[in-house]
């Protein structure tokens, strides 16, 4: 199992890429596959197999129209791991920062 944080955007778009930027998410939704979006990365959750493919799908949504694409992708491989670590591994920080402010009075 894996988590892949990664960012695509057209490089020659102009000002705005949220257009683009949105029809690669859509794909990564309809995957089916766990994901979250934040300003700056779409996170998908699944093995290699599952996972490339639709990052792939989502860098030539936005290259269409004759784009340069710029893609970065990160990814914690952890093989054996169970589902479901993109969002244990969140809910396990929170545990320990409020178990922090519990023992210290400090948020």
């Amino acid at each position: 199992m894996a988590v892949f944080a990664f960012s695509v955007a057209p490089m020659t778009a102009g000002e705005s890429v949220a257009d683009q930027v949105a029809e690669a998410v859509r794909i990564v939704r309809e995957s089916g596959l766990p994901n979250r979006t934040t300003s700056m990365f779409t996170e998908i959750e699944g093995s290699w197999d599952e996972v490339m493919p639709v990052i792939q799908r989502a860098t030539d949504a936005v290259g269409r129209g004759g784009h340069r694409v710029s893609l970065v992708i990160k990814a914690d491989i952890r093989p054996g791991a169970a589902d479901g670590q993109i969002d244990s591994k969140i809910a396990r920080v929170e545990e320990r920062l409020a178990a922090d402010q519990s023992e210290t009075g400090h948020s």
